[in-house]
This record gives structure tokens, C-alpha cells and sequence, in this order.
């Protein structure tokens, strides 16, 4: 029994300011490997509640979390999930080209979609050219063709409203590439912004505004390494930061956090 409670560890706790029915389940494993195992699971369940919809929408980020997704990869998921349906677009992309090493769709087109059976014409990558603001307006104004075109809905507050959201955090408590010491990440009405001087290098990017990514039905927070266990910590309330970290600003109808031992090493249970 001991054993098994230290496998894994969950509670639910509940945001301030997030409507009665949203929740925050935190999930401890050991493991990089069960975090991945257990991601795995959590999409392709996901997934599967969602089988009755004409598409499942996805957001993935860049980071560690595309090798996170490799179990998605397995023989056993080609068949469990239907791949047709998945629709999938980037939170945050580096505005470099396409096939650059630097670039997020690279980073999973190489690990991910090369290896599972999503249509091409379903995956949304930025469109690169060198000014980082037009790559930001034209995301969002595709963003509001498919939303005019009801293949994504709108939020109650009326922003797009994604059925899963796939965040890491960085070291700073960064997500997307919304960071503690700029201006961005108090971004309310735009959808798409930009940032042309990132503290993390390239400096040019664009990423989702914090309404986007908060209107989100479900966000898979994914964290395996000691050197974010800090912003972990102050995410979860084990210590306070102030102002928030931007990790800690993360809200969805249903936030799920995947920590490994390392990055969940700071907090208190």
C-alpha cells in the first residue's frame, strides 16, 4: 500500500477566481517514464471521450514535452485513437523557418507526426516570415476562420476554446513564452502576440495570450526535471512568489499536472 501511494500521489485543489466546477488534480509519479506512461493514458482517454465530436483539438509546446508523448507513438495508441479527428496547433512557436532546428513544429514533426497517422491538413503551423508581429496576426486571424467556421468553439468570454492544452513551465515559471519580466503575459485582448526580445533564446516569437490558454477545456501542466521544481512550488502554493509566476496563472475547467519526483521535489506532500 505504501508503495502504491508513493507511485502516485493525487489531490484536487480549487483556483480562486475559476468557475465552482473547475479543478486542479496534481499527479506525483516517480519517473519520467511514468510520466509518460501516464500522459499517454490521459490523451488517449481524452481522446476517446471525445469520439463523438467531428474534431479533438490539441495545443502542444515545445521543450521536453514532444520525447514526454512518445508512448502516444506505441503500437497499441495507433489503433486506440482515432487520428483523424485531431486538429493541432502550437501555444508558442520560435519565428524561425519550419525546418530550422529552433522551430516547435520541427521538434514535432520529427518525434510526434512522423510517427502517428494525423492528416497534414490538420496541423497548423505558423506561416514564417521575418517580422514576428505579421506571424502573430496572421496565427490568430486563422484561429477566427476556424472559428467562424465552428471547427473551434468560442469560450464564454470569447476566445477560442481548445478541448486540450499541453504546457511545460520553465525554471523562471515561464509558459508559452509568456515570462515573469515582460509585458506580454498581461496581454487580454488579443488571441496572438509577439515577443521580440525572449530571455530565452531566439528572441523572436510568438505565443498564445493568457485568455486563450485559460479558456482551454482541458491543460496537462508537464514538468520532469529538478530545475523547475521551484516554479512548481510556487504554481502549487507550497511557497508564495510575488506577483505570480505565469505558471501559476494557468486555469482550465480541468488542469492536470504530470510531475516527475524531481520537479515535484519542493512541495510539501
Amino acid at each position: 500500500m505504501k508503495l502504491i501511494l508513493c507511485l502516485v500521489a493525487v489531490f484536487a485543489v480549487q483556483y480562486l477566481g475559476v468557475a465552482s466546477n473547475a479543478k486542479t488534480v496534481v499527479k506525483k509519479l516517480v519517473s519520467e517514464e511514468d510520466v509518460a506512461v501516464a500522459l499517454a493514458e490521459y490523451i488517449a482517454s481524452l481522446s476517446n471521450d471525445m469520439r463523438e465530436k467531428a474534431s479533438f483539438s490539441v495545443v502542444l509546446s515545445g521543450g521536453s514535452l514532444i520525447y514526454t508523448m512518445r508512448k502516444l507513438c506505441e503500437p497499441e495508441y495507433k489503433t486506440k485513437i482515432d487520428w483523424s479527428k485531431w486538429i493541432v496547433f502550437w501555444v508558442d512557436e520560435r519565428v524561425v523557418p519550419l525546418n530550422d532546428s529552433l522551430s516547435n513544429y520541427k521538434l514535432a514533426l520529427d518525434g510526434f507526426f512522423s510517427k502517428v497517422p494525423i492528416p497534414q491538413s490538420n496541423i497548423y503551423p505558423i506561416k514564417y516570415m521575418k517580422s514576428p508581429a505579421a506571424v502573430a496576426r496572421d496565427y490568430e486571424a486563422r484561429l477566427k476562420k476556424l472559428v467562424a467556421k465552428k471547427i473551434i468553439p468560442l469560450s464564454d468570454a470569447g476566445f477560442p476554446k481548445f478541448d486540450l492544452m499541453l504546457l511545460g513551465i520553465g525554471p523562471d515559471g515561464h509558459v508559452a513564452s509568456l515570462f515573469p519580466n515582460r509585458q506580454q503575459r498581461y496581454e487580454k485582448k488579443r488571441w496572438v502576440t509577439f515577443i521580440t526580445d525572449s530571455p530565452k533564446p531566439p528572441p523572436e516569437r510568438i505565443t498564445f495570450t493568457f485568455p486563450v490558454i485559460n479558456s482551454a477545456s482541458n491543460t496537462a501542466m508537464v514538468v520532469t526535471d529538478a530545475e523547475e521544481a521551484d516554479a512548481v512550488a510556487a504554481a502549487l502554493g507550497a511557497v508564495v512568489v510575488t506577483p505570480p509566476l505565469p505558471c501559476a496563472e494557468v486555469k482550465a475547467e480541468e488542469l492536470t499536472w504530470f510531475l516527475d519526483k524531481e520537479a515535484a521535489s519542493k512541495l510539501h506532500s
